[in-house]
Parts: C-alpha cells; sequence; structure tokens
C-alpha cells in the first residue's frame, strides 16, 4: 500500500505518533505502519523494562498478535486450582491448553520488533510531558505537537496515547476512571523441584476483601505471584499479598523483584479521543473490570486505534477528524464496552458473594466450560451472555442473589440497577451455596487440590 502523502505534508511532519511502547502502543505502531504511514513509537523507558503483570496470555490476546509473531511462552496452563482464601482448593484440568503464560519484557519487546520491521520508527528515552492542538506550536488545525521532556517538538496528524494508567495524553483527553486497584507482585525464583510441583498449574485466591483475588503463575524457575483489591486497601492488600505467600510455603525465597501497580478501569462515559488524540489499552482506562485482566484489551484497543488514527491522519478538516475519531469509540464500545459491562457485573457480585462464584466455578460443570472456552477465545465473556441463554439466565440469578437493590458491591464499583436490567429476565437454576466435589471438565476428573503444592 503506498504511503499517503498529500501535497502540504512537509517531512518532519508524522503521519502518526503513539506514546507507550506497551502492547497497546507496539500494536497501534504496527496497524498504522502496515498501513504505509509514517509512525514514530515514543518511550521513555529502555527496552526491554520491567512492567507489573500476571502475564496470562488468553485466546483474545493470542488472536490480535501480528501475524507471524511467536509468543516467548514460559508455560503452557492445562490446569487452574481455584481455593476461598486457602480453603475449598480444587483443581480443574483440561486435555487441551487453557492459556500461556509469558514475561512482559520479553513479549513487549517481540511487539516493538513487529511494529519496527512493519516499518514504525523507534525512539526510546523520549519522556513526553504534553500535547497540544492549538497554540504557536502548531502550525495548522490538522497537526498535533508532541512536546517532549527535553523541550523538542514532535508534529503529527494524529496521536495515539498508549502510556499506561497513569497516562499524560489520557489526561489530555479527559479520560474518566471509575475503579482503581492496588495490585502487588513478586518475581520468586523457586528450585527445580517447587518449579515441578507448578508446572502447567496456575492458582487463583479468592482473597479476603471485597473483590480482592491472588495468582501464581509459573514461569519455568520462576513463580509470579501476586495479589489485587481496591485502592484505599494499601494495608490489608499489603498483609494479604504476606499472608499469601507463607501459606504457599514460598516466605523463605527472596523475590529478585518486588513491585506494586494501580490498575485504573474507566467509565462508560469517559471520552477515547479528543481531535486528532485517541487513546487506547491502560492510557483509556480499557480492563476486563473483574479479572483487571488488561493485555488482551490492549492488543485489540490498540489494533483498532492504529487503524483509526490513520483514517484521522488522513482526514482535511476537524470534521472529518471528529467523525474518525467517533467511529474509533464506537468499535471500542460495540466490542470491549459489552464486555466490560459483563465484567462489571461479575465484580459486583464477586465483591459481595465470592463464596458462591467459588462454589459455581468449581462445581457447576457449564461454568469450567465457559470459564475454559474464554480463556481459549472460543468465546467471550460479552458474547456467552448475550448469546448464550443459560449463561444470561445464570447471570441474572447472581445478579438477583446479590440481595441488593443497586446491584452496587461494598467497594461501590459495581454495576447499577439500570445497567443489569437491560438484560432480558428468564429464570435459571441456582448455583450450589457451597464448594462440593468438583465435576470433571471434558471427561477428565477433577483433583481436589491441598492448600500449597
Amino acid at each position: 500500500m503506498e504511503a499517503y502523502a498529500p501535497d502540504d505534508v512537509e517531512a518532519d511532519v508524522w503521519d502518526v505518533v503513539v506514546v507507550g511502547a506497551g502492547p497497546a502502543g507496539a500494536t497501534a505502531a504496527y496497524a498504522a505502519a502496515v498501513a504505509g504511514r509514517r509512525v514514530l513509537l515514543l518511550e521513555k523507558s529502555e527496552l526491554p523494562r520491567y512492567k507489573t503483570c500476571g502475564g496470562g496470555i488468553i485466546g483474545p490476546s493470542r488472536d490480535s498478535l501480528p501475524p507471524g509473531f511467536e509468543l516467548p511462552l514460559q508455560d503452557r496452563v492445562h490446569a487452574v486450582t481455584f481455593s476461598l482464601q486457602g480453603r475449598f482448593a480444587r483443581t480443574r484440568r483440561s486435555r487441551r491448553m487453557l492459556f500461556g503464560l509469558i514475561n512482559r519484557p520479553e513479549f513487549d519487546a517481540q511487539l516493538v520488533e513487529h511494529a519496527q520491521k512493519a516499518g514504525a520508527e523507534l525512539r526510546t528515552g523520549a519522556t513526553v510531558t504534553r500535547v497540544e492542538q492549538h497554540g504557536p506550536s502548531v502550525p495548522d488545525r490538522r497537526t498535533v505537537a508532541v512536546v517532549l521532556a527535553d523541550g523538542e517538538t514532535v508534529l503529527a496528524r494524529a496521536v495515539v496515547g498508549a502510556d499506561g494508567s497513569a497516562s499524560r495524553i489520557g489526561a489530555h483527553v479527559g479520560v474518566k476512571l471509575g475503579q482503581v486497584d492496588l495490585g502487588l507482585e513478586a518475581e520468586i525464583p523457586v528450585p527445580p523441584s517447587v518449579a515441578e510441583d507448578w508446572k502447567g498449574r496456575v492458582l487463583i485466591d479468592w482473597g479476603p476483601m471485597p473483590g480482592s483475588y491472588g495468582w501464581v503463575f509459573p514461569k519455568g524457575d520462576t513463580l509470579t505471584v501476586g495479589v489485587i483489591s481496591a485502592r484505599g486497601e494499601g494495608a490489608a492488600t499489603k498483609r494479604y499479598m504476606e499472608d499469601f505467600v507463607a501459606r504457599l510455603g514460598l516466605a523463605g525465597f527472596e523475590p529478585s523483584i518486588s513491585s506494586g501497580h494501580l490498575t485504573r478501569c474507566r467509565t462508560d462515559d469517559s471520552p477515547l479521543s479528543r481531535g486528532r488524540v485517541l487513546v487506547c489499552g491502560d492510557a483509556a482506562g480499557l480492563l476486563e473490570p473483574w479479572t483487571r485482566e488488561g493485555i488482551s484489551y490492549a492488543l485489540r484497543s490498540g489494533r483498532l486505534a492504529g487503524e483509526w488514527a490513520v483514517r484521522v491522519a488522513e482526514a482535511g478538516d476537524a470534521v472529518d477528524a471528529r467523525r474518525q475519531a467517533l467511529n474509533y469509540a464506537f468499535a471500542i464500545k460495540a466490542g470491549l464496552g459489552v464486555e466490560m459491562a459483563v465484567g462489571r457485573r461479575m465484580l459486583a457480585l464477586f465483591e459481595r458473594r465470592p463464596g458462591l462464584l467459588h462454589a459455581t466455578i468449581t462445581g457447576f460443570r457449564p461454568a469450567w466450560n465457559a470459564f475454559a472456552d474464554i480463556t481459549r477465545g472460543s468465546a467471550t465473556l460479552g458474547g456467552m451472555v448475550r448469546s448464550n441463554g443459560m449463561a444470561r439466565r445464570a447471570l441474572e440469578v447472581l445478579d438477583r442473589r446479590m440481595d441488593t437493590t443497586s446491584g452496587v458491591g461494598p467497594a461501590g464499583r459495581g454495576v447499577g440497577q439500570k445497567e443489569r436490567s437491560a438484560a432480558p429476565e428468564g429464570d435459571g437454576a441456582n448455583a450450589p451455596e457451597t464448594p462440593k466435589g468438583a465435576e470433571a471438565s471434558e471427561g477428565a476428573a477433577a483433583t481436589g487440590a491441598p492448600e500449597a503444592p
């Protein structure tokens, strides 16, 4: 495809500038570059760099990768152990892989390499302080000025903000956040005997604070161990992390990295663009509200942002640029927005009734099969609720069993009555109240796992 080059484009004006070289930014840069545009990818850090992230690659993430991308998998997950504050542990197994595990430094660097091979130019050590769409730095209404910390100004026809959950570009756009959570994580090297106990299996522990949970993801000779809970529960979240590690028998191993990170989830009415500037991934507050899974949201929104940024760059006036930006917002809301709405309902339920969810997923085969389908990418949470009558009725029953008129969980971050009542009414069978012997998945017997491997 030939590069878009109207007569008035000057050599120092980029078609698209992408800020942030994480999964969202690298994917946006790839999508714009593969369309033949001049793309500049700005990253404040040197690559590769560590990011606090479990590193789970579910089906939607895998399906959004560039052609020819080979995942640097550290492990392939075929089993999940679920526990409720360390009790009622049950392991569900699958003959087919559920999802893969990666280390973010390698994964992100490989995505950037694909963007570069497509034609994008990378600049590291470039910290963006602000963007301007009016003023003396902006030569015309078709140009955006990206101002760097060293005083340099980079000009572009369109800008994609993918600079993380504390995004400067998101602040420019006016992103509004309705849910903020604190995640703590440790990378713990373990001896071969311990690593072997975890090979191919992850642990998900529903935690003691409303909406909290912990995880163990095995990656060769290292276990990624973390917990997440609502912001404002910092001391309790730290205690949960300490107790979780001790309960697992891992307190005697020295972490190679200990880190923390805030995840931020957008409100329904939060903007996704302003003028010729689009936001995606964490910068837009796009992540699954219940699990706080963000990689698939970053990859999917990054691809859309890159594609629509090309159209914004081509727009000859502000009206056309706004039209293209609104089309981007519609594409996000029609896909990821629907999934986020269902995720908020799940979070509201989980905050009030974690035991009920635990009993359902460990003791009710259709719930486990739905989990497996979603992680593999053969279904989405939103699509399942829309198209599967049993799933829709089950969620309605679980909604009602929250015993609240508002549907808002204790942390005040759940879904309101209006959103809950938008789904069709229906009856359904109640899920079991207490965890019992888990049914087999795909013909394989489920096994009761010990409190810690």
